[in-house]
């Protein structure tokens, strides 16, 4: 598991980066996978990367996420708790099943964080088409080879289809009904906004922390970081900061 320094210290690079970011995403699954290179890391599968983040925060910082959304029939707001370990879906096969639909059979790999950094510019029926493109690995109609670029439209959809699939991890979501109004909905859950705000809250705790043991103690950075939480917490109420 990531230490307190590496924690630290890739909350210090994520600030900098745009919220919610791919990139951002990115630096939190590096420390599901410490020393890990960059290129194994945008090579793994969405599904597989989110289901780590998710792994990796509740190793963290427990198993019970606390969620707050806003009911899109009455506009409620719908605060709870929610059980994140069984929400990722175990991890998805190396190599789908080819997508077969009439004349047509294509064999196609999984989106990786590397694939979505390439298409992210483009306009969105443009990174549709670009993200298909890169999936496939080959596409034939009646034993004829099709270029992955020149896929017609219903196959491009057919194939995104067989994508989302083929790796379900890669959509992580909960069923949840309103108390007001009754509505049913299904809640989508970005793993990495959920990793990042709790990194974000635990880097600032920390912070205040390690200033004030310093301030009372001379201790260094790495000093403080290096006890134990109950430990710091008792040097921390000694101090008069409790």
């Amino acid at each position: 598991m990531a230490s307190p320094t590496d924690m630290l210290a890739a909350w210090e690079i994520g600030l900098a980066l745009p919220a919610s970011s791919l990139q951002r995403t990115v630096l939190l699954h590096a420390l599901a996978r410490p020393g890990q290179e960059a290129a194994e890391l945008l090579g793994v599968p969405v599904g597989t990367r989110d289901a780590e983040l998710l792994d990796l925060r509740i190793a963290l910082f427990g198993e019970v996420l606390s969620v707050r959304i806003d009911c899109p029939e009455c506009g409620a707001e719908l605060e709870f708790d929610v059980d994140a370990t069984g929400l990722a879906a175990p991890a998805p096969r190396t190599e789908p099943e080819p997508l077969t639909e009439g004349d047509w059979t294509v064999r196609f790999r999984l989106v990786t964080s590397a694939d979505l950094l390439a298409v992210r510019d483009g306009a969105a029926g443009d990174r549709r088409r670009e993200l298909a493109a890169r999936l496939v690995l080959d596409a034939r109609r009646g034993g004829r080879a099709v270029r992955g670029d020149r896929l017609p439209e219903r196959i491009v959809h057919l194939l995104a289809e067989a994508v989302a699939t083929a790796d379900p991890a890669a959509d992580i979501s909960f069923a949840l009904e309103c108390p007001d109004c009754a509505a049913r909905m299904r809640t989508p859950l970005d793993a990495a906004t959920y990793l990042w705000d709790e990194l974000d809250s635990w880097a600032r705790t920390t912070l205040a922390d390690v200033h004030a043991l310093a301030s009372s103690y001379g201790w260094t950075e790495p000093d403080v970081l290096a006890l134990s939480p109950l430990r710091r917490r008792y040097y921390l109420e000694l101090a008069g900061h409790g």
